[in-house]
């Protein structure tokens, strides 16, 4: 237990307060124990899963020690319910539970009992099932939550050295009949497996313990250089691939990971290593504009080389009169007076070569464009493609024609032969707002 008492001494200090959750079995009531002998305010947190008959009277048992040792006592009853996914709700439910509690009383850790053994089957089994670097590390002594850590002083040490310890003091708690059931995956590993590397060697724990710092230290190192390139290149939505593309397919894969977790949230899980490598294709493409499907009616798209991942609706057309100003699904545009700008964002027309009212509206098929100063036409198509308007844009950015459906502009793209600055004869100036793509 040196390393358990050594660990705590870096940690604690008199009258600090803590939350150390409680089973009542051998682990927790040595965790217990150990944390009495501290100066320091000591929350039992307790809850009885109500799965087992037993738990009624574990639950007691916690209740009596605490009374008896002047620990203070929260315990909770979870309601019986009937549901497959029944152990990832009580995980949840648990650490929500022992959240409450550390906030209720401010305390400063919440104590687990998380030992050596633990680690090393949490480690195996991921590693058989298929997990994340960080996953494969099994679990940390130490996590730094918002307002408090959790801290797993026991990972130092096996299960046999903790019912030595519980022996040696005389101490009681109570055993859980399922861990011994083959049911379990956990149990089969701890039953079958387990033994046998601690006969090839008996601290087999500490190598685990090794392994998983170092990828613990490897996780922190790489997540640290993502969240650079993120911070750099993920602004508004929109990731610049220019950089990134030059970047290891590893670190690319972590990257859209981080950003699809931020958008995806609780449901990040529907998220594969399919749909990274299909979204890791189009950015290695050289075709200029390409999209990708993911779950729940979401699209990564690419163009040139800037990627977006949206939330695909269906867009319907629109086509409004123009008075003093209309608000657009990109920008707006409103009539000016006067203005000394003379770039694309603004048209000066002559209404006495058009016929009004003036619109606003999206593209059509076989829409084309009488470019200023230019002979000929030029597709609306062909005009975005130049312009690189990226192709989920193409469908909602505005037009402005006639009542004859001449186009007169394309804001913020090309003015036509209606326009009539050069000539200093025109009667109606249109300023459009909101930029190319409505940035």
């Amino acid at each position: 237990m040196e390393n358990v008492y050594k660990f705590l001494n870096d940690y604690l200090n008199d009258n600090d307060t803590v939350v150390c959750a409680t089973s009542g079995g051998a682990d927790s009531m040595c965790l217990l124990s150990i944390l009495k002998n501290y100066n320091i305010n000591i929350i039992c947190a307790h809850i009885n899963h109500n799965l087992r008959e037993e738990s009624k009277e574990e639950y007691e048992f916690v209740k009596d020690y605490c009374k008896n040792n002047n620990i203070v006592f929260e315990g909770t009853i979870f309601e019986k319910i009937n549901d497959s996914n029944l152990e990832a709700i009580f995980r949840k439910k648990r650490y929500d539970f022992l959240e409450d509690i550390v906030k209720k009383y401010n305390a400063k850790y919440l104590f687990t009992a998380h030992h050596g053994d633990d680690l090393v089957e949490t480690i195996l089994m991921r590693l058989v099932r298929g997990s994340s670097l960080i996953g494969y590390s099994g679990f940390s002594s130490v996590v730094d939550k918002d307002t408090y850590k959790i801290l797993r002083p026991l990972i130092y040490v096996t299960k046999d050295d903790i019912y030595n310890y519980m022996k040696d003091n005389k101490l009681d708690y109570r055993e859980d009949k399922t861990n011994t059931s083959d049911k379990y995956t956990r149990n089969r590993y701890r039953k079958y497996i387990l033994p046998k590397l601690k006969e090839e060697n008996n601290n087999v724990h500490l190598k685990f313990l090794k392994y998983s710092n170092e990828l613990n230290n490897s996780f922190n190192f790489i997540n640290k250089y993502i969240n650079i390139l993120i911070s750099k290149n993920y602004i508004n939505g929109k990731l610049n691939l220019k950089e990134l593309k030059n970047e290891d397919e590893f670190i690319i894969n972590k990257v859209l990971f981080e950003i699809l977790k931020d958008i995806y949230k609780d449901k990040i899980n529907v998220i594969n290593d399919s749909n990274i490598n299909e979204i890791v294709k189009i950015i290695k493409s050289n075709k200029p504009n390409l999209e990708v499907d993911l779950p729940f009616n979401i699209k990564a798209i690419k163009h040139y080389d800037i990627l977006e991942i949206l939330k695909d609706s269906t867009f319907d057309d629109y086509k409004y009169e123009i008075n003093d100003k209309v608000d657009l699904p990109i920008g707006s545009i409103e009539v000016l007076k006067e203005t000394k700008l003379t770039n694309n964002y603004v048209c000066h027309l002559d209404t006495s070569n058009l016929k009004l009212p003036l619109y606003v509206r999206n593209r059509k098929k076989g829409d084309y464009i009488e470019i200023l100063n230019l002979d000929g036409k030029m597709k609306i198509k062909d005009l975005f493609i130049n312009e690189k308007v990226p192709k989920n844009m193409r469908d909602k950015y505005p037009i402005v024609v006639d009542s004859l459906d001449n186009i007169v502009w394309v804001p913020g793209l090309k003015k036509s032969k209606y326009d009539g600055l050069k000539k200093k004869k025109y009667d109606i100036i249109l300023w459009y707002t909101g930029g190319k793509y409505n940035e």
